[in-house]
């Protein structure tokens, strides 16, 4: 028996994600088709990165690899040009240029546009907008059922979860400090606006790229206070560099899939060991290893992957995540004067003190110490243990049986197409994931060159059925030294 055609697609979150789905959609449906985007808390068509309005914030890859659109490697580049600031500038740097976050929200934002409306009629898709949160999703006869927080509710065929990124995850004496002043449990809302007197001291717990956001907005806004940069190994993002291609990683005789754990990271630090040795940068190790990142996580162990992510995650993510070469002299100039404090510690506690927060530190050696700041924001990275969503729709799913967390609770269990397994262990008839909800299956799955990829595959799964495996998506073929 043949499916009956889709006529309503709903997409939960707007961001990244969920606006190319619907661009995808929109410019691939052969036939009439409403899509709903449905976003809360972030910009239409722009998401938390993208929406944010401070030119200091700078995209982390360069402008060549940011096309939206897997099958037009140059559209960013492309339409950078319809712009005035960038026409003089030559191809060749241009292509280079870590271009600010807020215009590539602008990109964004255009693609979505064009397509809502589309005035090219071989398009026969329409996007609508609604600004809300969906609370709930029900089974409704062939149709699921979105209950909004507002108070409606509509029908879809299909829904699309793009949720995104989690807040960050509580720390010790949370509760304790949730009403001060000076804390901040989440570093993606306007804090500018609450920071205390500017020659007070600033606390950001964590050292990763949400840090490095706050770090540079303290120092364009001229902050004469101490800012201490703490996390438990102290280590800062590295730069973005260009390289000579290495012939010899991976070896043509070995499949990386099939090496397990153990022997990979053996393989791995031999050839990061020959490549300092001649003077190279051995983060391309971690750059030529990502095509294949996908299948190599999909063949690991569960026991496998939970040793690599208490072992080795967070060297891997310094090396993976890298800055803007501009950003990272910036932030070094302020750490070797003096300007930026980074703290190796783990955070045991929070306290207030009276006008000032208490931030409880153990060190590697056990030393114990409190540092106190008049600000402390929580820069520690998306919470990623799923059954502990704050997300109201996501507990909501998980009740309902209509979702299950994957084996690593990291976010929901798929099947190859990215459909969402029940608690039964059927796959939903109405329910697919992309995104971070799919970190704890591809592990890759936050950063623009994987997401633009899931954004192709699952429009096109939803409008033809194509169920691929996850390692063969668009971008598994593309390696790029400056990602």
């Amino acid at each position: 028996m043949t499916a009956a055609p889709l006529r309503h697609i709903a997409i939960v979150g707007g961001g990244f994600s969920g606006t190319l789905t619907a661009v995808n959609l929109a410019r691939l449906c052969p036939t009439p088709l409403r899509i709903t985007l449905v976003n809360c808390t972030s910009p239409q068509g722009r998401g938390v990165a993208y929406g944010t309005r401070r030119p200091e914030h700078l995209l982390n890859v360069a402008a060549r690899n940011m096309s939206a659109l897997p099958d037009h490697p140059n559209h960013f580049v492309d339409w950078l040009r319809t712009r005035t600031e960038y026409a003089g500038i030559a191809e060749a740097e241009l292509r280079e240029t870590f271009m600010p976050r807020r215009v590539y929200g602008d990109y964004l934002r255009s693609l979505a546009l064009n397509y809502a409306r589309p005035t090219d009629r071989r398009s026969q898709a329409e996007i609508s907008f609604v600004d809300d949160e969906v609370l709930a999703i029900e089974t409704a006869g062939t149709s699921a059922r979105l209950v909004l927080a507002k108070g409606e509710a509509f029908l879809a065929d299909r829904v699309v979860l793009a949720t995104g990124n989690e807040p960050p995850a509580d720390l010790p004496g949370t509760a304790s400090v949730a009403d001060h002043p000076g804390w901040c449990g989440n570093p993606w809302i306007d804090w500018e606006a609450r920071l205390p007197a500017p020659d007070q001291a600033v606390a950001l717990l964590g050292t990763g790229l949400t840090t490095i956001d706050a770090l540079v907005t303290l120092l364009a806004l001229g902050w004469r206070g101490p800012i201490h940069a703490i996390s438990r190994n102290g280590l800062l993002p590295q730069s973005h560099f260009k390289g000579t291609d290495d012939p010899h990683f991976p070896p043509a005789d070995v499949d990386l899939a099939t090496l397990g754990l153990a022997e990979l990271v053996r393989l791995m630090d031999s050839h990061c060991a020959r490549l300092r040795d001649i003077g190279a940068n051995p983060a391309m190790i971690v750059d030529k290893l990502r095509p294949h990142t996908q299948r190599i996580w999909g063949a690991f162990s569960n026991a496998e992957r939970r040793e690599f992510i208490a072992r080795y995650s967070a060297r891997w993510n310094v090396v993976r995540h890298r800055i803007a070469p501009s950003i990272h002299r910036d932030v070094t100039a302020a750490v070797e004067t003096g300007r930026v404090r980074v703290t190796a510690g783990g955070v045991v506690g929070l306290r207030p003190l009276g006008a000032k927060i208490g931030v409880d530190l153990v060190a590697r050696d056990g030393t114990a110490s409190t540092l106190e700041a008049a600000m402390v924001i929580n820069c520690t990275g998306p919470h990623t243990r799923f059954s502990a969503t704050r997300s109201q729709l996501l507990q909501n799913l998980l009740r309902s049986g209509l979702a299950q967390p994957d084996a690593m609770d990291m976010g929901v269990r798929v099947a190859p197409d990215f459909t969402l397994i029940q608690r039964d262990g059927r796959p939903s008839p109405h329910l697919i994931a992309i995104g971070p909800l799919l970190r704890g299956t591809l592990w890759e799955s936050i950063a623009v060159p994987e997401l633009r990829g899931q954004a192709l595959r699952v429009a096109q799964t939803l409008l033809d059925g194509a169920a691929e495996s996850p390692a063969a998506a668009p971008e598994a073929a593309v390696i790029e030294y400056w990602i």
